[in-house]
């Protein structure tokens, strides 16, 4: 009985591979397969080392779209999301908050959890043209501020505060080009991301649709990102 036992297991084993194995193969060949560079539940998030020292997010102090003064200290014990964008945006700005909306949704009402979006165009997107924008994504969390300041403290802000490429080009769409960057920031304000498949943090998250269905979006990844930190 015990050998016929046996024998029955062997094979199903058997069958199991010769039904699976072409599939797995063919995954392989069509690159279906990928490194797991994007998520793993046990791996903690990166920090952004410069000059040998974990990067935070240097200190702001802008006006929101109800044009209270928001500031870097306001987000202390939230894990946040950052963007630079502007209202008039022909091109990229509209995908990147449908986007940032998925994490408002998920994120949104509680209160160790905001968002961030600065604009680059401060001399139209006043707080009032940022309030009609915000009613027009129909953002209801309180925890979302839409900010404008100064032009010159706004570019600094993106380009050497964080490393996200903005700056004012007539030639273009929009009058303006910019990086469709997520930074994601933890509660005592640093810069953190996954690694890649090689060991170096991500840095950023692209805030518009991936081309390849193969990857995973930059938003699913601040998806898993930001809960992580939540629990950290």
């Amino acid at each position: 009985m015990k050998t016929y036992q046996s024998i029955g297991l062997v094979l199903v084993v058997v069958i199991f591979a010769v039904i699976t194995f072409p599939t797995l193969l063919s995954r392989i060949q069509e690159g279906k397969i990928l490194e797991d560079n994007r998520s793993t539940a046990a791996t903690p998030l990166s920090y952004i080392i410069l000059d040998g020292k974990a990067r935070k997010v240097p200190d702001f102090l802008m006006r929101n779209q109800d044009s209270l003064y928001i500031s870097n200290e306001d987000f202390l014990g939230k894990v946040y999301v950052v963007e630079f964008f502007f209202t008039r945006c022909p091109s990229i700005c509209p995908l990147m908050n449908q986007n940032m909306k998925r994490l408002d949704a998920l994120f949104g009402r509680r209160n160790d959890f905001g968002i961030a979006s600065f604009s680059i165009d401060p001399e139209h997107d006043t707080p009032s043209v940022l309030k009609q924008y915000a009613s027009l994504y129909e953002v209801e969390s309180p925890h979302w501020h839409f900010l404008t300041g100064e032009k010159p403290t706004i570019f600094e802000l993106a380009n050497t505060g964080f490393n996200i490429f903005a700056s004012i080009n007539p030639s273009v769409a929009g009058g303006f080009e910019h990086q469709g960057y997520f930074a994601l920031i933890d509660k005592e304000g640093f810069i953190r991301s996954r690694l890649d498949a090689y060991g170096n943090p991500i840095v950023y998250y692209l805030g518009i649709d991936q081309e390849s269905s193969l990857e995973m979006s930059g938003t699913e990844m601040l998806l898993e990102d930001v809960e992580k930190l939540l629990k950290e």
